[in-house]
C-alpha cells in the first residue's frame, strides 16, 4: 500500500523515491540516507517541525527519530528541496510512515505552513490530548516561533495555544 502511494505521487509528478539506509539523524526531522551507490542525501521530515536542539524536547525528539530509524533501510518519497537544499520528502521505514509517527509521539508539529494533512492534524491532535512528548509541557513553543524569538535576541517563548 505505501509503495503503491509512493508510485501514484511519483507517477503524478510529485516524487521520486529514495531507498538506502539511514546512516545520521541530525535533529527530530531532519536525516541523512545513504543510498546502494553511496550517495548521501540530507532529507528533511516534510510537512513537520521538531523543536530545535536547544528547544525543551529537541533532544527527545531527535532520540525518538533516532530509535525509529537509524541504521535501517528507508523510503523516501522525495517533494523537492527546501532552501538549504534538503530534499523534503515523507520518510517510510518499513510499514511506518515516519513524519507520522514523530506527531504522534508528541515529538513534531504539524508545520502547518506547508501542510494541512488532515492525518497528521488527528495525530497532533491526538498527542496534545494524551499529553504525549512536548505536550506534557504546559506551554510549548513551536520551532518557528522559537526560531523567530531567537533571530530577534531571544526571550520566552510561549505557546500560542493551537488545541
Amino acid at each position: 500500500m505505501i509503495a503503491a502511494a509512493l508510485l501514484c505521487l511519483e507517477a503524478a509528478g510529485l516524487c521520486a523515491e529514495i531507498a538506502g539506509r539511514v546512516v545520521a539523524v541530525h535533529d527530530g526531522d531532519t536525516i541523512t540516507v545513504l543510498t546502494p551507490d553511496k550517495t548521501q542525501f540530507r532529507v528533511r521530515l516534510q510537512s513537520i517541525d521538531a523543536p530545535e536542539l536547544k528547544q525543551a524536547f529537541g533532544n527527545n525528539s531527535k532520540r525518538e527519530l533516532s530509535r525509529v530509524v537509524f541504521g535501517k533501510q528507508v523510503r523516501v518519497g522525495e517533494q523537492g528541496k527546501d532552501q538549504y537544499d534538503r530534499v523534503l520528502g515523507q520518510v517510510y521505514a518499513g510499514p511506518t510512515w515516519v513524519n507520522d509517527a514523530q506527531v504522534k509521539a508528541g515529538m513534531a508539529w504539524v508545520y502547518l505552513a506547508y501542510s494541512s494533512d488532515p492525518r497528521l492534524v488527528a495525530a497532533e491532535k491526538a498527542a496534545h490530548d494524551f499529553k504525549r512528548g512536548l505536550w506534557k509541557d504546559k506551554a510549548p513553543a513551536p520551532p518557528w516561533d522559537w526560531r523567530r524569538t531567537e533571530s530577534q535576541g531571544g526571550g520566552t517563548m510561549r505557546s500560542r495555544g493551537r488545541h
